[in-house]
């Protein structure tokens, strides 16, 4: 488990054209892309800054409950116990839209909504296999 907590751990643009997206953020920001396939066959565009992952991007078309959603910026943050932070989240009046969930390589990940409506992702992140590796 990370025992860092309480920061912005990951961005991603959710988007109907992401090849739109891409361009508009490679001109204004210099991002470089590269693609990993999703559960499902769809693509996933993490954003380089000088080789650095720095966002994601990816086609919400096909969410379901997302049709009448417009793009928008959605935010993760990492906390040190995904489980631990849901039910706080619940005990403080927020709630679970989709419980902890395991995501190989990256973490356990949690959507919730926070007490006063606001949607947002929960991500204690997976050690990096330089981290793993000296932990044991």
């Amino acid at each position: 488990m990370s025992e860092k907590h309480g920061y912005v751990a990951w961005s991603e643009l959710m988007t109907r054209d992401t090849a739109a997206a891409r361009s508009y953020y490679s001109d204004v920001c210099g991002w470089d892309y590269t693609a990993m396939t999703m559960d499902g066959g769809a693509d996933y565009f993490v954003a380089l800054s000088g080789g650095k992952e720095v966002v994601g991007i990816m086609d919400m078309t096909d969410v379901p409950g997302f049709e009448d959603v417009p793009p928008h910026w959605f935010t993760y943050l990492g906390v040190a116990d995904v489980d631990e932070a849901v039910n706080k989240t619940q005990v403080a009046g927020g709630d679970v839209i989709r419980a902890p969930f395991d995501v190989p390589g990256i973490g356990r990940i949690a959507i919730i909504k926070d007490p006063t409506g606001a949607p947002l992702g929960l991500i204690a992140e997976a050690a990096s296999p330089e981290q793993a590796l000296s932990n044991g």
